[in-house]
């Protein structure tokens, strides 16, 4: 009996251990991320550039080990091997056709960066577009992000998107040139345009703020030291969606099919802010048809070539652009001949027909691409990929009847017309 009992235990004990040797070899086979060190978490955080405008120098994060582990797992973790997935070829069947690929996230990476521009203030509304995008691209791919403010961020706001964001971040002044009114500027008439605008309730029409961001985002942001290190740039604002995974490099995507902007909504420009937008626009063009490209986008701004504008323009809160096309000689001077006339401040021009014209006129119309599957939001405008499979593959919480492309305030119908697309099958049930 005795004998009997020392064999069970004896069997119980070999058990035990086996058990326990075959655990301590499963777990060691699992990749686990490092907690990453105070010093390394800091140098999430880019360094100033020489000349970069004063307020750019970066502190190190004080944070606790548990902190630490949780920016670990929430910025850092090691992209899994990568699975089949599609990759956008545009075509003339639609704006894209999916193939199948490979995502390349430990391949080749591009020299590009997101680029915000927000205040301190705008810190929680900023922080949800990040988890978006972070969660549906930027965790495979890990690219930079760029922040700019006409004030000095404060620590609360660069620590807290510095743990979000998976790659580095850097925070820029903007310079005051480049925000303030320009010395040729009468302010005593842009005051009473504001008044004027307000008198009218015309959206942002007595904003000062508004009328600074405009000039910079047309004319500056690609110009800051911070921005000087990259070739391609994907803005975003707070607030936004996005609604489906994106499981390509975009930027990559961009430099292989010869793409120089892109867009995902379109709209008409409310008139009352661009009365001479175009006049300024003829006299650019008339000064410097060196610049004006063959095969141009005319026919997505004008219905009667050029004589006058159509009030098309592409949505601009949401862009994936060519960094050295702004900082080109024909965007200079186009920008140059546009500043010159004042009309940011003398009426209330917007980057985005200011972006949009120059994309339709110096860019050839196939450097111009419609990230159909790019399924965006912001208020009040939804851009929801056209089509069930397609929403169902990419993991999409969108409603099919909120996209805009079809409605009839949307000019995506006429980008596709432009460009001899076939407007994918379904689209006449999203129309008003």
């Amino acid at each position: 009996m005795a004998a009997g009992s020392a064999r069970i235990v004896r069997y119980i004990l070999f058990a035990f251990f086996g058990v326990m040797v075959l655990y301590f070899m499963s777990s060691s086979s699992i990749p686990r991320p490092p907690l990453r060190t105070t010093s390394e978490l800091k140098g999430k955080q880019g360094t100033t550039p020489p000349g970069a405008p004063a307020g750019d120098v970066q502190a190190p994060l004080p944070v606790t080990i548990e902190k630490m582990a949780e920016a670990s797992n929430a910025a850092s973790v090691p992209a899994a091997p990568a699975p089949a997935l599609t990759n956008p070829k545009q075509s003339n069947d639609g704006p894209t056709a999916s193939i199948q690929a490979v995502a390349e996230t430990s391949g080749e990476r591009m020299n590009a960066t997101f680029v915000t521009l927000a205040r301190n203030s705008d810190l929680w509304e900023i922080v949800k577009s990040i988890r978006q995008v972070e969660d549906r691209f930027n965790r495979k791919f890990h690219y930079d992000w760029v922040f700019l403010n006409d004030k000095p961020f404060d620590m609360a706001f660069k620590n807290v998107t510095t743990s979000l964001i998976s790659g580095k971040t850097h925070y820029g002044l903007i310079p005051e040139e480049h925000w303030s009114f320009p010395a040729h500027i009468d302010t005593d008439k842009a005051r009473r345009v504001r008044e004027d605008m307000a008198q009218r309730k015309i959206i942002y029409g007595d904003s000062i703020s508004y009328r600074h961001m405009c000039r910079f985002e047309s004319g500056f942001f690609f110009q800051h030291p911070l921005m000087q290190q990259f070739e391609w740039y994907w803005r975003v604002e707070p607030s936004i969606e996005l609604y489906c995974d994106i499981n390509y490099d975009t930027f990559k995507y961009m430099r292989d099919n010869n793409k120089k902007y892109s867009f995902v909504l379109s709209l008409y420009e409310y008139v009352e802010t661009i009365p001479t937008l175009w006049d300024s626009v003829k006299t650019f063009m008339n000064s410097h048809p060196e610049h004006i490209a063959k095969d141009n986008g005319m026919e997505f701004l004008s219905g009667d070539g050029g004589e006058s504008y159509n009030h098309c323009h592409f949505w601009s809160n949401f862009e994936i652009g060519n960094l050295n096309w702004l900082r080109s000689q024909a965007y200079t001077d186009y920008f140059n001949q546009l500043d010159k006339d004042g009309g940011f401040f003398y009426e209330r021009w917007g980057d985005a027909p200011v972006h949009s014209i120059a994309a339709g006129l110096l860019l050839k119309k196939d450097e111009i691409h419609f990230f159909n599957d790019i399924a965006y939001y912001h208020v009040p405008f939804t851009h929801c990929p056209t089509g069930d499979q397609y929403r169902l593959d990419h993991k999409c919480h969108c409603n099919p009847k909120d996209n805009f492309d079809w409605k009839g305030y949307s000019c995506t119908s006429r980008f596709f017309d432009m460009m001899k697309m076939e407007k994918p099958a379904g689209y006449q049930d999203q129309k008003d």
